[in-house]
Protein backbone atom coordinates (compact mmCIF):
# COMPACT_ATOMS: atom_id res chain seq x y z
CA UNK A 1 0.00 0.00 0.00
CA UNK A 2 1.03 3.86 -0.46
CA UNK A 3 1.26 6.20 1.89
CA UNK A 4 -0.64 9.86 1.11
CA UNK A 5 -0.75 12.94 3.35
CA UNK A 6 -3.83 15.04 2.08
CA UNK A 7 -4.43 18.74 3.38
CA UNK A 8 -7.95 20.19 4.00
CA UNK A 9 -8.97 23.20 3.56
CA UNK A 10 -13.07 24.32 4.69
CA UNK A 11 -14.84 25.87 2.52
CA UNK A 12 -17.27 28.24 3.67
CA UNK A 13 -20.25 25.64 3.46
CA UNK A 14 -17.83 23.54 5.70
CA UNK A 15 -17.34 26.30 8.24
CA UNK A 16 -21.46 26.56 8.52
CA UNK A 17 -21.28 22.89 8.97
CA UNK A 18 -18.30 22.11 11.30
CA UNK A 19 -21.02 21.00 13.95
CA UNK A 20 -21.12 17.99 11.59
CA UNK A 21 -17.91 17.30 10.82
CA UNK A 22 -16.89 14.59 13.41
CA UNK A 23 -19.66 12.93 11.98
CA UNK A 24 -18.57 13.42 8.35
CA UNK A 25 -15.45 11.92 9.17
CA UNK A 26 -16.63 8.31 10.38
CA UNK A 27 -18.00 8.48 7.07
CA UNK A 28 -15.25 9.22 5.41
CA UNK A 29 -13.24 6.91 7.21
CA UNK A 30 -15.87 3.63 6.28
CA UNK A 31 -15.87 4.61 2.90
CA UNK A 32 -12.09 4.62 2.78
CA UNK A 33 -12.55 1.15 4.14
CA UNK A 34 -14.67 0.22 1.44
CA UNK A 35 -12.72 0.85 -1.30
CA UNK A 36 -9.85 -1.10 -0.26
CA UNK A 37 -7.72 2.13 1.47
CA UNK A 38 -7.21 3.31 5.45
CA UNK A 39 -7.23 6.36 7.20
CA UNK A 40 -4.13 5.93 9.43
CA UNK A 41 -4.19 8.95 11.22
CA UNK A 42 -6.16 12.40 11.60
CA UNK A 43 -5.03 15.87 12.80
CA UNK A 44 -6.44 19.57 13.15
CA UNK A 45 -4.43 21.89 12.10
CA UNK A 46 -3.69 25.48 12.81
CA UNK A 47 -2.55 27.41 10.03
CA UNK A 48 -2.75 27.66 6.30
CA UNK A 49 -5.00 24.42 6.09
CA UNK A 50 -7.72 22.62 8.63
CA UNK A 51 -7.37 19.17 8.91
CA UNK A 52 -5.04 16.47 7.76
CA UNK A 53 -4.94 12.66 7.13
CA UNK A 54 -2.46 10.58 6.24
CA UNK A 55 -3.96 7.19 4.36
CA UNK A 56 -2.93 3.78 2.48
CA UNK A 57 -3.86 3.34 -0.77
CA UNK A 58 -3.43 0.48 -3.04
CA UNK A 59 -2.55 3.52 -5.77
CA UNK A 60 -2.91 7.25 -7.27
CA UNK A 61 -6.15 6.73 -8.91
CA UNK A 62 -7.69 4.77 -5.57
CA UNK A 63 -7.06 7.73 -3.39
CA UNK A 64 -7.50 10.70 -6.35
CA UNK A 65 -11.05 8.82 -6.60
CA UNK A 66 -11.99 8.96 -2.81
CA UNK A 67 -10.69 12.86 -2.65
CA UNK A 68 -12.75 14.04 -5.74
CA UNK A 69 -15.64 12.06 -3.57
CA UNK A 70 -15.11 13.96 -0.79
CA UNK A 71 -14.07 17.16 -2.73
CA UNK A 72 -17.07 17.02 -4.53
CA UNK A 73 -19.61 17.36 -1.49
CA UNK A 74 -18.47 20.91 -0.94
CA UNK A 75 -17.24 20.84 2.84
CA UNK A 76 -13.52 21.03 1.94
CA UNK A 77 -10.80 21.51 -0.67
CA UNK A 78 -7.99 19.12 -0.56
CA UNK A 79 -4.29 18.75 -1.69
CA UNK A 80 -2.56 15.47 -1.31
CA UNK A 81 0.96 14.42 -1.60
CA UNK A 82 2.51 10.64 -2.02
CA UNK A 83 4.58 9.90 1.13
CA UNK A 84 7.57 7.74 1.05
CA UNK A 85 8.83 5.98 4.60
CA UNK A 86 11.93 5.83 5.11
CA UNK A 87 13.10 2.44 3.54
CA UNK A 88 11.38 3.41 0.42
CA UNK A 89 13.90 6.81 0.66
CA UNK A 90 16.79 4.62 1.43
CA UNK A 91 16.14 2.66 -1.74
CA UNK A 92 15.17 5.49 -4.11
CA UNK A 93 18.64 7.64 -2.89
CA UNK A 94 20.76 3.93 -3.42
CA UNK A 95 19.51 3.55 -6.95
CA UNK A 96 20.82 6.79 -7.90
CA UNK A 97 24.29 5.41 -7.53
CA UNK A 98 24.38 3.47 -10.90
CA UNK A 99 21.55 5.90 -12.82
CA UNK A 100 24.34 8.72 -12.23
CA UNK A 101 27.58 6.66 -12.84
CA UNK A 102 25.43 6.27 -16.57
CA UNK A 103 24.80 9.82 -16.90
CA UNK A 104 28.90 10.84 -16.37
Amino acid sequence: MNTYVTLYRFTEQGVRNIQDSPKQMEKVRQTFKENGCEIKQFFALMGQYDTMIVAEAPSDEAILRLNLMIDSMGNVSSQTMRAFNEAEYKKMVQELKPMMAKAA
